[in-house]
């Protein structure tokens, strides 16, 4: 038997859980000869806002773009500074960037990965004009402390919250009572449309204004075009961009967000089941629940101990040998060359996390065997080190 043969089958760090219902919805959508945005994504848009209590949510084509136009809404330009935690994906201080904005990196605390009212506090200037808190991997942020900060500062608070539908803080819904809020449905989150984003809002001449520069400031849509028996003559009330989705995508997005219930719950009881199993593991410590809030366990990862005797790279390198593809913790966007020279303070916790976490695999899919082989690995691996580092006296 060859080498390859024997190779168990690999276990992916990420697999969206689509099936026939995706694929005929999506099918649906084609055959009914209107695939751009139009009926479809304002159903989803109706679907999602009530899903997670908000007034209003507008379809767009990534969280990024809804990032910036949330950013957009508050009239943001050259100058101001925006608060943000270097501990996120780049695109959350990229959006700043886009109006002439300045980012400015908060630390986060080490239990979460979020910013905190003293990590923004921190770094508040007279310059300030909006705090950007991400709920980092789908751990709820801390926001009723956050939005009673912002409050007693003049603030507006948005929300990034690409990695957190499904994720509470108090028991309601991330995102009831936003500001402004940010999803992704990128195919890591936990439910997808392939790309594609939206924004959460309750003011409603934001949302009109947020849906007219999604298609190029147009006053009148061209479903509404569509739709009207006389010829409708559209105007272009200021800049806009095409950040349009798709009906097909929203036809997807419609059963994913009926099925994401159960997806959270089986998320959850994987992410319970590998914290036990880690208990075998000293010196890893996983992701876990805020005590004000539920998360999603949109990403499941672990930080090792300071003295822990492997390090994280290779761990990483040891896991992709036996089969496993995990990934690097959270980045640090101020690290990353796209920011070189772009003024930072200490960001300790920041620089902890993403140069020490791995994200390991958890899918909807993931059975018990392929938990017990990523563990394992880990398990082995650790007490290999551990041995090698005591014979050596270290």
């Amino acid at each position: 038997m060859s080498a390859a043969a024997q190779a168990p089958e690999r276990i992916p760090v990420m697999i969206p859980w689509l099936g026939e219902e995706e694929a005929q919805a999506a099918a649906d959508a084609v055959r009914s000869g209107w695939v751009a945005q139009g009926p479809r994504v304002a159903e989803f848009e109706r679907a999602f806002a009530e899903r997670v209590g908000a007034e209003h949510a507008v379809a767009v084509s990534s969280c990024t773009t809804a990032l910036h136009l949330a950013l957009i809404a508050l009239e943001l330009g050259p100058g101001d500074e925006v608060v943000v935690p270097s501990l996120s994906f780049i695109a959350t201080a990229n959006a700043v960037r886009y109006l002439g904005a300045v980012p400015v990196f908060a630390d986060v605390e080490l239990a979460t990965g979020n910013l905190t009212v003293a990590t923004v506090d921190a770094v508040r200037t007279p310059r300030t004009r909006a705090v950007l808190a991400v709920h980092q991997g789908g751990v709820p942020a801390d926001v009723d402390a956050l939005r009673a900060a912002c409050a007693d500062w003049d603030l507006p608070l948005v929300e990034d919250a690409a990695c957190a539908i499904g994720s509470t803080v108090g028991g309601k819904s991330v995102g009831q009572g936003a500001l402004l809020a940010a999803w992704s449905f990128h195919p890591r989150k936990v439910i997808t449309t392939g790309e594609g984003g939206m924004l959460t809002l309750d003011d409603a001449r934001w949302a009109e204004r947020l849906r007219r520069l999604r298609e190029h400031g147009m006053n009148a849509s061209a479903a509404q075009r569509h739709a009207s028996s006389t010829p409708v003559l559209e105007s272009y009330l200021e800049v806009g961009y095409n950040y349009r989705m798709t009906d097909i995508q929203a036809a997807v997005g419609l059963v994913q967000l009926g099925k994401l219930d159960e997806v959270v719950a089986r998320r959850r009881q994987l992410a319970a089941r590998y914290t036990a199993l880690l208990r075998e593991v000293p010196g890893l410590t996983p992701v876990a629940d805020p005590a004000y809030g539920q998360g999603n366990f949109q990403s499941y990862w672990v930080l090792p101990d300071p003295d822990f005797p492997v390090g994280r790279d290779a761990l990483l390198a040891v896991l992709a040998e036996a089969g496993v593809s995990a990934r690097r913790g959270i980045m640090a966007s101020h690290l990353e060359p796209a920011y070189r020279g772009h003024p930072a303070g200490p960001l300790p916790v920041t620089e902890r996390i993403s140069r020490d976490s791995l994200i390991l695999p958890l899918f909807h899919t993931m059975t018990e065997a392929q938990q017990d082989r990523v563990v394992e690995v880990l398990r082995v691996q650790a007490a290999r080190a551990e041995v090698v580092r005591v014979r050596a006296g270290g």
